[in-house]
């Protein structure tokens, strides 16, 4: 009993909320593809969400099947004229098609057309993420905290530069600030990088020159973060909390300005990796997200939904790095066929395409041996 129980929760807990948001991320990612690809007059052999076998689907009207796969583990896109998932040209079924069929394969397409289809699944998941937090924003608003301090902590980076209890942020580094969140999402990918911050104190404006401090933060799951810290609380005052509402237009500003936030932090991350800057430690993988959607799901749904955008948005990312095999690396190649006049040879191309498989699979052991890790740890 206690075995059935254990399995039960980790069916609910962790797999459950795990397939609801990666089967979102993936479906309008592939959508994304499939979309672009009709509109370029594409023939889409098959739309599927997973990998490997079929469990089941529907074959529509223009002849694309749709299905769900045994491993829920991603999601492909097959067009008239691939190979595989992939879209790697099979030469021998293009060869034995009529100049019909020829005209509506992928690789018929101009390049430009080409290019479009491809970089279109990326785009979707940045748009899936925006309508999301949009949504959440203009459904439910949200509380903010005017970023008044509270209490300085001794010894700490805020009482170094010289903060105070009852200092009212106005600008770091010339940027306007007007909630408390903003202040930290600033110092938070600022550690040991001097902010110069203009100050309201007694109805006078101080400027001072604060250096966040790198800290390692556990969140009450185990969760390790490695974040810039001024040593400040914010005020509990109820004058100093604010019920923010949006309408539709100011809701899809904010559901971009977030977007934009994560994508750029994302970024900054992972070349803080590549420098030396940051540790490679934080990158998971699947495990990793199945833990920390159970961990969310128990938030509720708006939690859950959140971290299906912030997914979407490093899976776009992701998707954009030039490797080949994803779409970026397919966009590099369509890049090099529009300035020199014509593809890359077949024999460049399946040599990237192996180096491509072989460095996605090397970050996908890394990334789980990561997880494997950090399971360890808690």
């Amino acid at each position: 009993m206690d075995l059935l129980n254990s399995a039960y929760d980790l069916l609910i807990g962790y797999i459950v909320p795990f397939l609801f948001v990666l089967t979102i991320v993936v479906f309008f990612h592939e959508l994304g593809h499939f979309l672009v690809a009709r509109w370029c007059g594409v023939k889409v052999d098959a739309f599927s969400v997973g990998f490997g076998r079929e469990l089941f689907g529907k074959t529509d009207a223009q002849g694309t099947r749709w299905k769900l796969s045994l491993i829920p583990l991603g999601g492909y896109v097959k067009f008239a004229g691939d190979e595989n998932a992939a879209s790697v040209p099979d030469r021998e079924r293009i060869a034995s098609m009529s100049d019909e069929e020829k005209a509506s394969a992928f690789i018929a397409k101009p390049v430009w057309q080409r290019a479009a289809v491809v970089a279109a699944g990326p785009i979707a998941n940045f748009i899936l993420a925006i309508v999301i937090f949009s949504m959440i924003f203009m459904i439910f608003g949200k509380v903010v905290t005017l970023p008044v301090v509270d209490a300085v902590r001794s010894d700490s980076a805020a009482q170094v530069g010289g903060l105070m209890p009852g200092d009212r942020i106005l600008s770091v580094d010339g940027e306007e600030i007007s909630t408390f969140s903003e202040l930290q999402r600033i110092v938070s990918v600022s550690a040991d990088v001097p902010l110069v911050l203009d100050v309201e104190r007694d109805t006078r404006v101080v400027t001072l020159t604060v250096t966040p401090e790198y800290k390692e933060l556990t969140d009450r799951f185990g969760n390790v973060q490695r974040i810039g810290l001024l040593g400040v609380s914010r005020s509990p005052k109820a004058d100093d909390l604010i019920q923010v509402t949006y309408g539709p237009v100011a809701a899809v500003s904010e559901g971009t300005k977030e977007t934009a936030f994560i994508a750029v932090r994302t970024l900054d991350y992972l070349w803080g990796v590549i420098s030396g800057r940051e540790a490679a430690d934080q990158l998971g993988g699947p495990i990793r997200v199945a833990q920390v959607s159970g961990q969310v799901a128990t938030q509720g749904i708006i939690p859950l939904l959140s971290l299906a955008a912030v997914l979407s948005i490093s899976i776009g990312l992701l998707n954009l790095m030039p490797i080949p095999m994803l779409d970026g690396g397919h966009l590099v190649y369509y890049f090099a066929e529009a300035v020199r006049g014509q593809p890359l040879s077949e024999r460049v191309q399946d040599f990237g395409f192996r180096i491509g498989i072989g460095i996605v699979l090397l970050l996908m052991v890394f990334a789980t041996w990561n997880d494997v890790v950090h399971l360890t740890k808690l």
